[in-house]
C-alpha cells in the first residue's frame, strides 16, 4: 500500500478521485494525511477522507508518505513542489503547473534534480473517448489532420459566490482563463505535439470580477494545421464538444465537459467517427459519463497506477510547463492584439 500526502485541498478535485482510493483499496494507494493553509478547509476535507491533519507542510512531508497530491491554490504550487521533491516524495500536481514562467521552471528543475517521479493531474488525458480521438488521430485513420476544435466551458456565473473564491483572486489564481482553459489546451498538446504560433482574443462578458471569462485562441502548427480553442465559462448548456477534420475522416465528440454532461439526453451517443469510403458514420461505444464528476473520478486507476510504477507519467514536468507556456502566450497575443510565436520569450514577462 502506498501513503499518500494531500498538500492543500483548493482544487476539489481531490476529493473526487481521493475518495476512490480511500473506497477502494485494492488500488493500492492510501491518502495518509492532509495539510491546507486554511484551517477550516484542512478540517472539513480531512474528516471527508478519514484522513489525519498536519498542521504544518513540512510535518506532512516528514511522516511515513512516499508520493504528496498537491491541489493547493495555483500560486503555491512551486513552492510545495519544491519541498516535495526536496523531501524525496514522488509527485502529482494539479492544474495549471504554475502562475509563472518562473515558477514552472522552479518545478522542472527541483524534479529532475532530486530524481522524483512525476506527473500533472490531467483528468482528459484518460478520458477513454479523448483517448479513442487521439488513436485515430495518431494511426493515420483520419488521414492529415487540418483542423482540430475543442469547445471547453464552466458555467461559473451561475456558482453564486464563484467571484469571492480564491479561482477569482489574480494573486492566487490569475483568472479563470489562465486556470480551465489549460485543460483544453494540455488536449491539444497531447494530441498533437506543441504549435508554432498563436493568435487570441479574450473579453470580459458578465462579472468585472471574473475577468477573461470568454476566450477563443487561433493555434498554427508548423504543417500549417489550426487548432481552435474556445473557452466560454458563462456557458448554461452546450452539446458538442470537440471535433476533428482530416483529409480522410472526421470526428465529432459530444458532452465532453461540464455544462454538456450536465444536460445530457438519455441514450445520447457521445463519440462517431466517419472515414472516407465508409458507408455511414461509426458510433463508438464508449460511453459518456451521466455527470462530469465521474471523469474526475476517473482518474484514480491511472494515477494509483502511475504511483506504483505500473505506468509512465500521464503529464510529465517538461509537457506541464509546455502548457503554461502555451496559456501565457495566448496572454501576450491577446494584450498585443499580434499573432505571437508560442516560443517567444515574452510569456516570462506576462
Amino acid at each position: 500500500m502506498i501513503n499518500v500526502g494531500v498538500l492543500g485541498f483548493a482544487h476539489g478535485h481531490i476529493m473526487a478521485f481521493g475518495k476512490v482510493w480511500q473506497e477502494h483499496p485494492e488500488y493500492g494507494v492510501r491518502i495518509a494525511g492532509g495539510w491546507d493553509c486554511d484551517p477550516d478547509r484542512r478540517r472539513q476535507s480531512c474528516a471527508a477522507l478519514g484522513i489525519k491533519e498536519y498542521e504544518t507542510a513540512e510535518e506532512l512531508l516528514a511522516s511515513d508518505i512516499s508520493a504528496v497530491v498537491i491541489t493547493c491554490e495555483t500560486a503555491y504550487h512551486a513552492n510545495m513542489a519544491v519541498k516535495a521533491a526536496e523531501a524525496r516524495k514522488n509527485i502529482i500536481l494539479y492544474k495549471p503547473m504554475a502562475l509563472t514562467m518562473a515558477d514552472a521552471d522552479r518545478i522542472v528543475d527541483a524534479v529532475n534534480k532530486h530524481g522524483v517521479r512525476f506527473t500533472m493531474g490531467w483528468q482528459m488525458r484518460v478520458d477513454p473517448q479523448n483517448m479513442k480521438m487521439k488513436e485515430l488521430v495518431s494511426n493515420g485513420a483520419l488521414g492529415k489532420v487540418t483542423l482540430y476544435r475543442r469547445r471547453h466551458a464552466l458555467n461559473t456565473h451561475e456558482w453564486g459566490n464563484f467571484a469571492e473564491t480564491w479561482h477569482a483572486d489574480p494573486a492566487l489564481n490569475r483568472d479563470i482563463f489562465a486556470d480551465d482553459s489549460s485543460h483544453p489546451i494540455d488536449m491539444m498538446q497531447w494530441m498533437f505535439g506543441m504549435p508554432e504560433s498563436v493568435m487570441c482574443e479574450m473579453s470580459t462578458m458578465i462579472d468585472p470580477r471574473v475577468p477573461n471569462d470568454t476566450g477563443v485562441a487561433l493555434f498554427r502548427y508548423p504543417n500549417g494545421m489550426i487548432a481552435e480553442i474556445s473557452c466560454q465559462f458563462t456557458t448554461t448548456a452546450a452539446e458538442i464538444t470537440t471535433e476533428i477534420y482530416g483529409d480522410k475522416g472526421s470526428v465529432q465528440q459530444y458532452w465532453g465537459d461540464a455544462p454538456s454532461t450536465n444536460k445530457l439526453p438519455h441514450g445520447t451517443t457521445g463519440l462517431k467517427y466517419y472515414r472516407s469510403g465508409d458507408a455511414d458514420w461509426t458510433i463508438s461505444d464508449i460511453p459518456t459519463p451521466p455527470q462530469h464528476g465521474l471523469r474526475l473520478s476517473a482518474q484514480a486507476l491511472p494515477l494509483a497506477e502511475f504511483l506504483q510504477g505500473k505506468r509512465a507519467p500521464i503529464c510529465t514536468a517538461e509537457e506541464g510547463r509546455n502548457d503554461l507556456r502555451l496559456v501565457l502566450a495566448c496572454y501576450v497575443s491577446a494584450r498585443t492584439g499580434k499573432r505571437v510565436l508560442v516560443s517567444d520569450d515574452a510569456v516570462y514577462e506576462v
